[in-house]
């Protein structure tokens, strides 16, 4: 099954092993320390990071080690950056509305 990168970004574990990704290289074993889950649970959600593009997998030895490929995230990217000036009005709009309260309040 050929996965997207927008199921691979909607799991905040897959996120947190791109993140993790970002700065190195790593082994499947470095990555599940990382975190409280089992390091099979681990390995399926780098499998899928993988089948989406994200990652490439390289055995070295007994070792499996990660790398990155950024170029696959460009696709969310540009999605989520069409949103952006939405986004940011509203969040003004938001912060607008509650320095309202707060001055209402401290009247």
């Amino acid at each position: 099954m050929r996965r997207d990168v927008f199921q691979a970004i909607a799991d905040p574990v897959r996120r947190e092993i791109i993140a993790l990704l970002s700065q190195d290289i790593m082994s499947i074993k470095a990555i599940s320390a990382q975190f409280e889950i089992s390091r099979p649970a681990v390995s399926k959600h780098v499998k899928i990071l993988q089948e989406c593009g994200l990652i490439k997998i390289t055995q070295q030895g007994r070792e499996r080690f990660c790398e990155i490929q950024p170029a696959e995230l460009v696709p969310a990217f540009l999605w989520l950056d069409q949103y952006r000036d939405l986004w940011e009005d509203r969040l003004d709009s938001f912060e607008a509305y509650l320095h309202q309260i707060k001055k209402e309040k401290n009247e």
